[in-house]
């Protein structure tokens, strides 16, 4: 028996691989590198903070944040789906390290970003039906609600459960429930800002975009 419960055998260094190497492909900043190339300077410096594809939406506009969302998406898939092709085991680590490289990258002192978009790519690499309804629920919220980070919170919030429905997998439902509570954890600036009535809404760009710069060496909002 594995270590995740499953009749596969511990190999060590398939082990090792799949979650270092879903940490490495995770912790790749593609928002920063972005926009950087796209000549608007450090995106940490910039709106809330974050690395990700709702900051590069209000700094970058919808372009630059579209990239920005399929490459975060894509770091985290397509190690999974590699992992996959061994064990379903290994495609858990390759996520969970995949995720865990993108809020924790060494090459950013650790201080990453909120892991909506890498979670999302796991989500359509375990299931494409859970990947899809995923984000069925992140845009019905956004739509009505105009609120990115409480679309976030719903989707993830249904997310466990949805993985129940759909993929009827322990492990994938695990995993889920553990994504969902870090996002919410990752989330509690705004949560805060909702309760107080500040949360900046999608779209309002210009007002986000003048907001005070994050000081250094604060985490992301």
């Amino acid at each position: 028996m594995s270590f995740l419960l499953t009749q596969a055998p511990i190999v060590w260094p398939l082990v090792l691989t799949a979650f270092f190497g879903g940490y490495l492909s995770g912790s790749v900043p593609y928002g920063l590198i972005l926009t950087r190339m796209a000549g608007i300077g450090d995106i940490r410096k910039s709106g809330s903070g974050n690395i990700g594809a709702t900051n590069v939406l209000r700094t970058g506009g919808k372009k630059l944040a579209a990239v920005t969302l399929l490459l975060d998406a894509l770091k985290a898939a397509v190690p999974v789906l590699i992992a996959g092709q061994f064990h379903q085991d290994y495609a858990v680590l390759a996520a969970l390290g995949a995720f865990l490289g993108h809020l924790f990258p060494v090459w950013l002192r650790f201080k990453g970003g909120k892991g909506v978009a890498t979670a999302i790519g796991i989500c359509w690499a375990f299931s494409w039906m859970l990947g899809a309804a995923v984000c069925l629920v992140w845009l019905a919220m956004a739509f009505l609600l105009r609120y990115s980070s409480v679309a976030a919170l719903t989707a993830f919030g249904a997310a466990p459960l949805l993985a129940v429905l759909i993929t009827k997998d322990y492990q994938q439902t695990l995993t889920m429930l553990i994504l969902a509570v870090i996002v919410w954890i990752r989330h509690r600036e705004n949560l805060a800002r909702l309760w107080a009535g500040t949360e900046t809404k999608i779209g309002r760009k210009k007002e986000a975009a003048a907001e005070t710069p994050a000081p250094s060496g604060t985490p992301p909002a």
